[in-house]
């Protein structure tokens, strides 16, 4: 094996290594991996370890916001790869591409980026669809079990150690940690934004606004899937 041959064998498990950390990155709106939802266009890393994200959005005028967050998760999730030395992680074909690539390679705020027109920073909205997700998670588990007959004093008992394990029910504690809402297995399975248990009588309300996040969540992604495949193919 010569020296070429390894050079090039490091940068392909490089980029390997940082595609996999991209999974960790989610639309925030959509609760899903940028990599799941195809809006990484480009992830390479050479043989110094130099890292080039390029991430693509449905349109030209995608929320400004949520790009900035997805730019910037990017970066960090590259950045701490093993053997990535730099990381030039950029948006391209947005109306904001310039402010938001400028600003996270400066590791600049989302206010100072956008000066003059943002409020703010973005961790509350970043909260705010957090809850969402919790919601929509909600309704994944339960569904299911109140399709099989359990009732809703059954439901209203369960925690997240008794409720039957699946890959819905790992997701709505992962979301449910990183909220810092109870997430244990003697925690209850619903909760309300407080993190208290969800009482019989308010379930069946708490149910339906579980399931209308979902599907409205569920809904969005399936439009910007289409949008994205009319837009590049």
């Amino acid at each position: 094996m010569t020296v070429a041959d390894t050079g090039t064998e490091r940068a392909v498990a490089l980029a390997a290594a940082a595609r996999s950390a991209l999974d960790s990155v989610r639309d925030p709106e959509l609760d899903e991996p940028v990599t799941d939802l195809g809006f990484v266009g480009e992830c390479t890393v050479d043989d110094a370890g130099s890292a080039t994200v390029r991430l693509r959005l449905p349109t030209y005028f995608c929320a400004p916001n949520f790009a900035f967050l997805m730019v910037a998760d990017a970066y960090d999730a590259v950045s701490t790869v093993d053997g990535v030395t730099s990381a030039d992680v950029a948006l391209v074909d947005h109306f904001a591409s310039d402010e938001i690539n400028s600003g996270v390679a400066a590791r600049a705020g989302f206010s100072s980026s956008f000066d003059g027109l943002a409020d703010g920073e973005l961790d509350e909205l970043r909260v705010e669809f957090l809850r969402k997700a919790v919601l929509a998670g909600t309704d994944r588990v339960c569904r299911p079990l109140l399709a099989t007959g359990s009732a809703p004093e059954e439901l209203a008992a369960l925690t997240l150690g008794s409720a039957p394990g699946s890959a819905d029910l790992d997701r709505l504690r992962s979301r449910r940690a990183e909220l810092g809402l109870p997430a244990g297995d003697d925690d209850p399975l619903v909760i309300d934004p407080t993190g208290r248990a969800v009482g019989v009588d308010a379930l069946p309300l708490h149910l339906r606004r579980a399931r209308s996040t979902r599907v409205s969540i569920e809904a969005n992604a399936g439009f910007c899937r289409g949008l994205l495949e009319t837009r590049y193919g």
